[in-house]
């Protein structure tokens, strides 16, 4: 059984600061938990292992800090810039490609920025702050909300427009595509979860298909050296899986409606 522990609750979970060794912990992006990855590949991993692996999903930033304070065994996130720094710093044994999609930019079928006609990226969000739409930014400091201010920059300030086209929700994702479309906003999400979604009401894809819109996901196992009860040998067998073969196969084999939502390229 897969079961993904609640964030506030994790501390319940822990005798001192990492799990007992039969149970591996693992700190994720919201975004693979949202798409229903989790709920496919956990049960081929748990038989194939002899492993009770639970995971905490919450924003890259705070799984980082989460693991970082060893409040966890690995991570699957996806923000390289942070999870390189991770391993240099010393929190991570390494770190591993794993899988990736792509952002997609979301927003109403009216589509009064005109996003459409955008050449690039930088255009179709130049549009938006010209039309002052509204946007709904995740503002969680996620691998998301991460890749998407770094799009802004050069673009607009939106720090100065924060609080009128430019609102954060501090929430996953799924949380702010529910605020985008009550809002009627455009939103940035990874391509996965907003397959998945089902509440899309009149908002569509809009933007898609520049290369900055790229989102790599990777696998890093917490480093026994700097974390002493962590459980090294569950996250490195976890790691060696996902990006083994199998665990390839699994993660290319998870589909929503016939469409494939991550797509594995471990070396």
């Amino acid at each position: 059984m897969i079961r993904f522990a609640p964030v506030l609750a994790v501390s319940a979970l822990l005798a001192g600061p990492a799990l007992a060794e039969d149970i591996l912990l693992v700190q994720s992006s919201t975004s693979t938990q949202n798409s229903g990855l989790y709920d496919h590949i956990l049960p081929l991993a748990e038989a194939a292992l002899d492993l009770d692996i639970r995971v905490v999903a919450v924003g890259t930033g705070q799984a980082l800090n989460n693991a970082e304070r060893c409040d966890g065994d690995m991570l699957i996130v996806h923000a390289r810039d942070a999870e390189e720094a991770f391993v240099e710093a010393g929190f991570g044994t390494g770190r591993h490609d794993l899988m990736y999609n792509d952002f997609i930019i979301i927003g109403p079928s009216d589509n009064p920025a005109g996003l459409r006609r955008a050449d690039d990226i930088a255009g179709a969000l130049g549009r938006i702050a010209t039309a002052g739409a509204p946007f709904a930014s995740r503002g969680d400091d996620s691998g998301t909300h991460r890749k998407e201010t770094s799009l802004w920059e050069g673009v607009a300030d939106v720090a100065a427009a924060s609080g009128s086209w430019y609102r954060e929700a501090g929430a996953g994702m799924g949380a702010t595509l529910n605020l985008a479309i009550g809002m009627g906003a455009y939103t940035m999400s990874d391509r996965a979860t907003w397959l998945a979604f089902e509440n899309k009401a009149d908002h569509e894809i809009l933007f898609e298909g520049d290369p900055d819109l790229f989102n790599q996901y990777g696998v890093i196992p917490v480093s026994p050296d700097h974390c002493e009860t962590v459980n090294a040998d569950g996250a490195a067998a976890f790691t060696n899986w996902l990006i083994s073969a199998p665990g390839q196969a699994a993660i290319a084999g998870f589909m929503v409606d016939g469409q494939q939502l991550f797509f594995p390229n471990a070396e």
